[in-house]
């Protein structure tokens, strides 16, 4: 307790001489607490709520393994929406918890995550592409978001039928070799290091140029990727935030790190006129519903695109609400 105690105090004295961020300098409260989930609900207004679980307090310690196992099974329980077409070279083929993005190119299709195990990589991935009117042996990338199993459960699966490449962080890829952050027998395994990339790398395929921005918080490697979609023969800059919840327990430079990302990303949004905020899980996007507008909507407005301002009005509520987890640790003994 002393040593943690003693690394955290150097670390608010560190970032305070390099001008940090406000917790170095001004000491957390309660009022500070709501104040930043009282921002992160003006941020997210009324059309991106789904952000606003995150403001829920986090807890201190990661679960006990069965609990792990029963809140994965529950999910997985939720089956899969159908899968649909979000923009003219973009489709969902996930599940109702976990996301799978594909991207069609002139030359093969790159796909974002790959589901928590094979049997739903085949089953959902390979199913749902096959209902898209879209062949699975033409997946030639997998991207993987983070290192954790909902993500990269099914990558094996796409290794062994359609010798897909699998790509993930330097630092995730670290991570895979060593001691995981969680496991589960519900998860496929880790897939063998492959393509390894870091913060500003590009996959091409095509016509297509997916960049990878690093983004750690949720893990140390996560990948936000940012490329462009069509819809109606318009162009779209859409930003895929590759990891959310604050799952990692008290670590308080993880949020710091998750802090920074957010502030990053927005700006960089910002300048590129992003325009499209997805995620890999369903919920936070509000994907199936928008999938359904989009079924049904014809010739009108695609609902993905929300516009430059709520994807930086998004950013920042997920931000401030990492904010207000992060002074609820400080406020606790030991903080």
């Amino acid at each position: 307790m002393m040593k943690q105690r003693i690394f955290h105090g150097v670390l608010a004295a560190a970032l305070l001489a390099a001008g940090g961020p406000a917790w170095a300098q001004t000491a957390p409260s309660e009022a500070s607490v709501a104040g930043h989930v009282a921002e992160a609900k003006r941020l997210a207004g009324s059309d991106l709520g789904g952000l606003m679980v995150l403001c829920e307090p986090a807890p201190v310690a990661r679960p006990p393994q069965a609990l792990v196992d029963k809140l994965i099974a529950a999910q997985m329980a939720r089956g899969a929406p159908p899968p649909g077409q979000a923009f003219d070279n973009l489709y969902f083929v996930g599940s109702t918890w976990v996301s799978a993005w594909a991207i069609k190119t002139s030359q093969g299709i790159i796909l974002i995550d790959a589901l928590n195990n094979q049997d739903e990589a085949a089953t959902v991935i390979d199913g749902g592409m096959r209902k898209l009117g879209l062949d699975p042996a033409q997946i030639k990338y997998v991207i993987v978001t983070h290192a954790h199993g909902d993500h990269y459960g099914g990558a094996v699966h796409l290794v062994e039928k359609y010798k897909t490449r699998v790509v993930m962080s330097e630092a995730d890829w670290t991570q895979t070799e060593g001691k995981l952050e969680y496991v589960s027998p519900l998860w496929g395994p880790v897939p063998k290091r492959d393509v390894s990339v870091n913060d500003g790398d590009k996959v091409t395929l095509g016509d297509t140029t997916v960049t990878v921005n690093i983004t750690p918080g949720h893990t140390l490697g996560t990948i936000t990727p940012t490329f462009e979609v069509k819809s109606g023969g318009t162009t779209h800059r859409v930003l895929l935030w590759g990891g959310t919840a604050f799952n990692f327990g008290k670590n308080l430079p993880r949020l710091e790190s998750y802090i920074a990302a957010t502030q990053r990303m927005a700006k960089l949004a910002q300048a590129q006129q992003i325009d499209v905020m997805l995620s890999n899980h369903a919920g936070y996007d509000d994907t199936v519903r928008k999938l359904e507008a989009r079924k049904q909507g014809g010739s009108g407005a695609n609902p993905f695109v929300i516009g430059t301002d709520a994807v930086v009005r998004g950013l920042g509520a997920m931000g401030e609400c990492a904010q207000a987890q992060r002074d609820r640790f400080l406020l606790q003994p030991g903080g």
